[in-house]
């Protein structure tokens, strides 16, 4: 049995839309076109994540940990065939109402990344994007890879795009504002980092509307040696890394993207 080491559902919520959700800055959803358009962002992962997962049109895509869709209709709208899993019903209402907007079909699926439905071999490519693993114990993270490795076919290959540990210890700080709005709303975290178990915990206040509440959540920080060793006692091979430019990973990186075949 794995353990949750914190509570997702208030992490990722309402309040998390509203800062880092919308497409113009501000908090209300976008019902516009999506893609290239409403998040921006997102064509620019697309296009990283087309070249280095070599896609094409018609593959069989799973983005892991979709969140609110971004990338998954993105992917659609090229061509993939794409289903996006999440536990969020908040982010998964709201993937819907924006793929249904910008006219792209994605199957939409609740669930745990732990424990996958039965799936066996069905995708070609899995993404798991903008640091979406590694929230569980080291038993839950490790499952994790041993999922997708089930759900891949033969030869399929996964990009999974997390910090990267180098660069991001070397620009620790112990509170920052990591989001602010023009209308005063704010989010405002706290860090602390256990060098015995590579978790980075964060205290989160969240101020929004004249209202303040607190939550806590953490993730696991990873230096490529590592996980490189955990995909590949998962069942992947030819693990390599790569910077948010699509270049070997360096130091300065601020992103880590793996790349490893099943």
């Amino acid at each position: 049995m794995t353990e949750d080491l914190f509570d997702a559902a208030s992490m990722y919520d309402e309040d998390y839309l509203h800062f880092f959700a919308a497409a113009d800055g501000g908090g209300a959803p976008s019902h516009g076109p999506v893609v290239g358009t409403a998040y921006p962002g997102a064509a620019v992962a697309a296009d990283l994540v087309w070249r280095l997962l070599e896609l094409q049109p018609g593959m069989a895509v799973l983005d892991l940990c979709c969140g609110h869709g971004a990338l998954a209709n993105e992917l659609a709208a090229r061509g993939c065939r794409v289903t996006g899993l999440d536990s969020s019903a908040v982010f998964l209402e709201r993937a819907r109402a924006d793929a249904t907007a910008g006219s792209v079909e994605v199957d939409y699926v609740a669930g745990d990344m732990r424990a996958l439905p039965r799936w066996d071999g069905r995708f070609d490519r899995v993404v798991n994007w903008t640091t979406a693993y590694g929230y569980f114990d080291d038993d839950g993270n490790r499952g994790v890879l041993d999922e997708i490795v089930r759900v891949l076919r033969a030869g399929g290959r996964m990009a999974m795009d997390l910090d990267n540990q180098t660069k991001f210890l070397a620009s620790y700080t112990p509170s920052r504002v990591t989001a602010r709005r023009a209308d005063g709303d704010m989010l405002v975290d706290r860090h602390r980092l256990d060098p015995l178990t590579g978790r980075f915990e964060v205290e989160r206040t969240v101020v929004r509307d004249g209202r303040t509440r607190t939550l806590r959540f953490l993730k696991r920080l990873f230096g490529f040696p590592e996980l490189r060793d955990w995909c590949t006692a998962a069942g992947f091979t030819a693990v390599t890394a790569y910077g948010e430019d699509g270049e070997p990973l360096r130091a300065d990186h601020n992103r880590m993207v793996v790349i490893a075949e099943s």
